[in-house]
């Protein structure tokens, strides 16, 4: 599992070894004893799935209050995505910061995204599939967000706002300067 650091302290580009020969690839994509070597110790309880028919579709920013507080481990089954991790720690010197990160299936990266941090993607391609892992179940009381195309966070999203495909839920989401202290 090789391992980069991104601008933001704790969110990190994993990427598999993969193997190929004459028959195609073959990865072990998630490995408690190789995230261990990464420096990576988390328990993962909860593995989800989403599929986007549309080019341009945005989900999130997306995170969960304490104490269901989630970690996630995000990759690409098919297609690719603009993948969005914003530092909700108001303590940290990198608060309201994000990194956009593209993960394909054909660069097969994955992106950790601790606790902490909101999280969401906008799909570069028709019907992509994206699988990620959590270190918390899912609690609907603890739902939170912050709104997708917020001034503030200066996020270039890959799609132009009146194209996007969003849902009312994300489209309703407070701005970061609206949003209570969570972490």
């Amino acid at each position: 599992m090789m391992s980069e650091d991104t601008a933001l302290p704790g969110v990190r580009i994993l990427t598999p070894r993969r193997h190929a020969d004459a028959r195609g690839v073959f990865c072990e994509t998630f490995s408690r004893d190789a995230l261990r070597a990464a420096g990576v110790d988390i328990d993962f309880v909860q593995d989800n799935q989403s599929r986007s028919p549309a080019k341009g579709t945005v989900r999130g920013l997306h995170f969960q209050a304490p104490p269901f507080a989630q970690d996630k481990l995000v990759r690409v089954l098919r297609g690719a995505i603009l993948d969005v991790a914003i530092d909700l720690r108001r303590a940290s010197p990198t608060f309201g910061r994000h990194v956009g990160i593209e993960l394909s299936a054909a660069n097969w990266r994955q992106l950790l995204v601790p606790m902490g941090f909101a999280h969401g993607f906008c799909t570069l391609e028709p019907d992509t599939e994206v699988f990620y892992k959590v270190s918390n179940v899912y609690s609907a009381a603890h739902d939170r967000g912050v709104k997708w195309d917020d001034p503030a966070l200066a996020i270039r999203w890959p799609v132009d706002a009146s194209q996007a495909i969003v849902s009312e839920k994300d489209r309703a989401q407070p701005t970061l300067s609206e949003l209570g202290s969570f972490f």
